[in-house]
């Protein structure tokens, strides 16, 4: 598969749909969206994922989100973007490199330990304060945000 990663240009509207895959709260998505560097992963000039960096400290980027079309899930295309992600961070001159999930998002935290990240922290209720509509993944109430990081 020759999937092809670059920077969303300043003129074109990010790609809303594959973003709320992630994130099913627009209005966050929105406001994010402005703040960081929105890349995304195509086949052929069609869009297939997608992943933001925001920077959040000195040093420290963070990736407040990462989604890949359904058509595309299991074929690699996630760990390829958060690969990307990874060494974008690391050009940039960034040390380290974050990124939360849900308590339910299971495929996603095997996922990013795969790739190197490691469970720093829990945030206990942050989907219950930020969300209004329960999240529901794998038979599991989303409540908490796991925080992974890994150094760069």
């Amino acid at each position: 598969m020759n999937v092809n990663i670059r920077q969303l240009s300043a003129h074109e509207n990010p790609p809303m749909k594959l973003l709320l895959l992630a994130d099913p709260s627009q209005k966050l998505v929105e406001e994010y969206v402005k703040r960081g560097r929105c890349f995304v992963a195509e086949i052929r000039n069609q869009l297939i994922g997608v992943h933001v960096l925001l920077p959040t400290r000195p040093q420290t980027i963070e990736i407040v989100n990462i989604a890949v079309d359904e058509k595309y899930q299991g074929n690699g295309v996630g760990k390829y973007l958060l690969k990307h992600a990874i060494q974008t961070a690391q050009a940039m001159g960034y040390s380290t490199i974050e990124i939360g999930t849900g308590n339910s998002s299971i495929d996603q935290l095997a996922l990013y330990q795969k790739c190197g990240f490691r469970i720093v922290g829990v945030d206990l209720n942050f989907f219950l304060r930020h969300y209004e509509e329960d999240i529901i993944e794998n038979g599991i109430r989303c409540t908490d945000m796991i925080r992974l990081s890994q150094d760069v």
